[in-house]
């Protein structure tokens, strides 16, 4: 597992993603001229409240692969 720092909502938090998953999220910020953290706030925003964050970056991340 690897952790990333990222800020949402004004508070800094820490994700524990594969490696596997990371490199992935990189391609995509890259391919779309994102970056990993905009994505990650847009995933937060648009999951199911009920839902696990790092469970939503890695099924967003399968759904734009």
């Amino acid at each position: 597992m690897k952790k990333i720092s990222v800020s949402l909502s004004g508070h800094q938090t820490s994700i524990c993603l594969e490696p596997e998953f990371i490199d992935e999220l990189k391609k995509i910020a890259i391919r779309t001229k994102s970056n990993i953290s905009a994505i990650i706030r847009d995933i937060d925003n648009n999951r199911a409240p009920d839902s696990n964050l790092c469970s939503a970056i890695r099924v967003w991340i399968l759904q734009n692969k």
